[in-house]
């Protein structure tokens, strides 16, 4: 997506970093970038202020569902390891975890 205009960031530069900025996990000077181009840039405001609208409903939504701890735990330890640069296992972290409740049952 791009208004056809020129910006000082790329319209798909911002939109592959939507997430990050509604997200605040990115640094002050980007998120000044950001705002700055959604001042200029109608396609880009309207598709930031759609995502918004979505997170705001998931969070609504879904937001007082408890996490299971293991769940947390693992996927949290799945995070270290990709920070740390640490080979990462192949198995999913949810099929796991999917299949802890039919064991209990046996």
């Amino acid at each position: 997506m791009s208004c056809g205009e020129p910006h000082e960031t790329d319209c798909s530069e911002v939109l592959d970093h939507l997430y990050e900025f509604l997200d605040h996990e990115m640094p002050d000077s980007d998120c000044t970038k950001f705002e700055v181009h959604f001042e200029e840039c109608s396609p880009c405001l309207e598709k930031y202020g759609l995502e918004q609208a979505v997170k705001k409903l998931v969070k609504r939504c879904c937001g007082q569902d408890d996490v299971p701890t293991d769940l947390r735990s693992k996927v949290m330890g799945r995070i270290d390891l990709i920070r740390s640069g640490q080979a990462v296992p192949e198995q999913d972290v949810t099929a796991a975890e999917s299949e802890t409740p039919a064991a209990a049952k046996e």
